[in-house]
């Protein structure tokens, strides 16, 4: 890994870290305050809700002007949120801070995510850039919550105290200006200008490629999967009488699984290939969703965790160096814009569905039917190399 792409990690690990550290204050203040879990639940989704309907846009934007101006927006608004969050601390105020963090923080994705793609050279450095930057979310999402809720917890005359709050949201203030000073030495790809003539693209036009529709469907596939394991696992865990800090831990096993695959992918990139890597992730899934609900203790459904986590872990690299090997070169934002749209639209309404099914088939039941789904689709994705 170069100097320049290890800063331009540090820039994505510091905006994502401001939007994950929201993540975790908002939510607490709010109950704190009285609100309901209703309430509460409706805060969480506007982190993502922001991302449905502004990832295209900002898709576009980054194909129109690169990097730089896109992360300088970006920054802005999330350490505008977070700052209104400091000085008014109030749920009003909180639901603007999460639709503006959340939003930034995607906007700054697709942006930075088009250039590593964009100065990758050929494949196998595209798998080995995309596996290095799939780390940075699984950094800050531990930076994050984890220095929030230490500011929480001490910053105040009290644990738990308003002042506590303030300093947590100052942090999350403060790092998206962090992620400017790693990006802002960055050299800027030269454009790459349309083909001149005929009518205006849209965005919907990508999916008139086969390719890409079965790459987004694969996509939207895995990341349901890694929804209804995080949504799943504290119910099974509940049924079987498992603590909290047992439940949290197999959660954890599986988040830090996901991270150290994706340390060791970069080191073997020249010997992977997208597809095949991307189908054996799909069918390992299926199998493990098959056992997780009959294991009877917990070290086993830790066990299971960790090996999902190594299944699901390895799909992102993959996933983004084939959108970026298929697409056109003009249209790399668009195309990241308009996954990330899916995966968000998917996160936002995923949880619903699930509660919905699983009291309708139970919690076994719910692991199979996705399992199942999932275990048909790896079909599509074993095509998705022609």
């Amino acid at each position: 890994m170069d100097t320049a792409l290890a800063r331009l990690i540090a820039g994505q690990v510091c905006i994502h870290a401001s939007m994950t550290g929201m993540r975790l204050a908002a939510p607490l203040l709010a109950l704190r305050e009285g609100y309901s879990p209703a309430a509460v639940g409706a805060l969480l989704a506007l982190f993502a809700l922001t991302q449905v309907f502004l990832s295209l846009p900002a898709g576009r934007y980054a194909d129109r002007h690169g990097l730089k101006r896109p992360v300088g927006w970006a920054v802005g608004v999330a350490s505008a949120g977070a700052a209104g969050a400091l000085l008014w601390p109030v749920f009003p105020m909180l639901c603007v801070a999460a639709l503006m963090t959340g939003g930034a923080s995607g906007a700054a994705m697709i942006a930075l995510q088009r250039h590593v793609g964009r100065a990758a050279h050929d494949s196998e450095q595209l798998r080995r850039v995309f596996s290095w930057l799939a780390i940075g979310p699984a950094v800050s999402n531990f930076v994050g919550p984890f220095f929030a809720g230490l500011l929480i917890d001490h910053a105040g005359a009290a644990p738990g105290s308003t002042t506590g709050y303030r300093a947590a949201f100052a942090l999350t203030a403060l790092l998206p200006v962090a992620t400017w000073f790693w990006v802002r030495a960055t050299v800027e790809l030269p454009p790459i200008i349309a083909p001149a003539g005929g009518t205006r693209p849209r965005a919907w036009d990508l999916l008139g490629d086969a390719g890409f529709r079965r790459l987004l469907l694969v996509n939207w596939l895995l990341s349901s999967c890694w929804d209804v394991h995080t949504f799943v696992v504290p119910l099974l865990g509940h049924e079987r009488g498992l603590s909290a800090s047992v439940i949290g831990s197999i959660l954890g096993a599986f988040a830090i699984a996901a991270a150290a695959i994706r340390i060791l992918m970069p080191l073997v990139a020249a010997r992977l290939r997208e597809a095949a890597v991307v189908t054996w992730a799909m069918v390992a899934t299926a199998l493990l969703f098959a056992v997780y609900p009959l294991l009877p203790t917990a070290w086993a459904l830790g066990l299971c965790s960790v090996l999902l986590g190594f299944a699901l872990g390895s799909v992102q690299p993959m996933i983004m160096s084939m959108l970026h090997q298929i697409t056109p070169h003009h249209r790399h934002g668009e195309a990241l814009g308009l996954r990330l749209m899916a995966i968000n639209a998917s996160s936002v309404a995923m949880p619903v569905l699930f509660g919905s099914a699983g009291a309708l088939i139970g919690v076994a039941g719910l692991f199979w039917l996705v399992g199942g789904v999932v275990g048909m689709g790896s079909r599509t994705a074993a095509r998705l190399g022609q």
